[in-house]
């Protein structure tokens, strides 16, 4: 039914909540699962103010991406924990087009995120992440409600 599953985090618990759904559904179901975060750039001045503050041998650690990173190795983590392997996908950028385009990319067949910021009159105004990819998206989704 669903052989690859693509779910979206930006480590809080709402998205670990989808994260930790997604990881039992591909167990469940043998599936291939991808998890995606997105971010923005860290401005080169502040990169390279911590580069200044960190022993040499740890400059590496300091790069546009350091905190999405660690995001998706809980998440992996997560994965591993339920007996899943997962690859994991950082994507500069919109959240909802990170998730598209990795979907897209890698011909999912379903895509999990969380409810969170589709209640009320803010996801009419400003849009949302699962409200965009429920729209967009080039496979069937499933919206997990992480939210009270």
């Amino acid at each position: 039914m669903f052989a690859s599953i693509v779910v979206g985090t930006d480590g809080y618990d709402t998205a670990r909540e989808a994260v930790r759904q997604a990881v039992e559904l591909a167990a469940r179901l043998g599936a291939r699962l991808r998890i995606v975060s997105a971010y923005e750039p860290v401005p080169a001045a502040r990169l390279r103010e911590e580069a200044r503050e960190v022993p040499p041998d740890l400059e590496w650690a300091i790069n546009p991406r350091e905190e999405v990173d660690a995001t998706l190795r809980e998440a992996a983590e997560a994965a591993r924990d339920g007996g899943v392997d997962a690859e994991t996908y950082a994507r500069q950028g919109d959240p909802a087009d990170a998730i598209l385009d990795v979907a897209e990319e890698q011909g999912a067949d379903l895509i999990v995120v969380g409810n969170k910021g589709m209640t009320g009159a803010r996801r009419f105004l400003l849009g949302s992440v699962p409200n965009r990819v429920s729209h967009h998206a080039p496979c069937s989704v499933l919206i997990i409600r992480t939210t009270q």
